[in-house]
């Protein structure tokens, strides 16, 4: 990889990591952020590994960073984490399926997460409930708001994404 390149791999992560960071922080603001119910904004940006190879690392990052300045426990951080990478992965491989994209961060959230909600929060209303909340949830802020962005870059794509 020449240097432009590997310099311009890092500015994207880097940018997309702050945006995730941003996103995370005002949905917090709102108190929507974790818990039995959650609408990260954030999650709207899971549309980008569409875009960009540099997607994935940067919402890696980005859900990191943020699940540690929300002052999340542990396990949220390392597992959270983890369904964003899996789930950015997914949408990367399948960018060329706009039907199917969207739908391993939906699915890797909505499996993984009432997972930590129940267990390392321990929770009250158990993994079945905290799947359907955290699964509308992702619907929503990823397959609705995802959506809305991917068709507003997709109009721009030649000109952004060069």
């Amino acid at each position: 990889m020449k240097q432009h390149t590997k310099s311009a791999f890092l500015t994207q992560s880097g940018v997309i990591a702050a945006l995730y960071v941003v996103l995370t922080l005002v949905a917090k603001a709102m108190g929507l952020d974790s818990g039995q119910i959650q609408l990260r904004l954030s999650e709207a940006l899971c549309v980008l590994p569409v875009f960009l190879p540099a997607a994935v690392p940067g919402l890696t990052v980005g859900c990191l960073l943020a699940n540690i300045l929300c002052g999340n426990i542990f396990w949220d951080v390392i597992f959270g984490t983890l369904a964003t990478l899996i789930g950015a992965v997914g949408t990367r491989m399948l960018r060329r399926r706009p039907l199917l994209a969207l739908l391993p961060p939906i699915a890797a959230n909505t499996v993984i997460v009432p997972f930590v909600l129940a267990y390392a929060y321990g929770l009250p209303g158990g993994v079945p409930l905290f799947m359907l909340t955290v699964g509308l949830g992702e619907i929503l802020s990823c397959g609705v708001l995802g959506r809305v962005l991917w068709k507003a870059l997709d109009k721009r794509k030649e000109a952004l994404f060069k």
